[in-house]
């Protein structure tokens, strides 16, 4: 009987490795804007000086944590980006060293449990 008891035990407790909740996160969202891209801006603009994915992807922006490099953000098409982040607080920057900052970063921003926090980013690329 004693044999049974501990065998339906430790059945128990390997199943609760089954039911395991999954880490808690929240979210960063945003939207990122880069320009301007052409010396003269024009109305309506120009589809040559709308930023592109290889645009973005030039501005390369990095999440880290405790001075830890955590993720980079990667903005779709549009601008806009979500990421999934564990609680706590995290620094937004600029991945590489850039020459000038006009810009707002670098910006910190604390993720809670199921909330999501918007930080939107203006890059000023300088050009004028």
């Amino acid at each position: 009987m004693k044999l049974h008891l501990l065998m339906l035990g430790l059945l128990l407790l390997a199943g609760c490795k089954w039911f395991e909740q999954p880490p808690a996160t929240g979210v960063l969202e945003g939207k990122i804007t880069i320009g301007p891209l052409c010396p003269v801006e024009t109305v309506p603009p120009d589809p040559k000086c709308e930023p592109t994915l290889e645009t973005y992807r030039a501005w390369p922006l990095a999440v880290t944590r405790n001075g830890i490099k955590i993720t980079n953000i990667v903005a779709n098409g549009d601008g806009t980006y979500r990421l999934d982040l564990a609680p706590g607080t995290y620094i937004v920057d600029f991945e590489k060293q850039m020459a000038f900052r006009k810009n707002a970063l670098p910006a910190t921003v604390t993720i809670a449990e199921g909330q999501v926090t918007t930080l939107d980013i203006n890059i000023d690329t300088g050009i004028r």
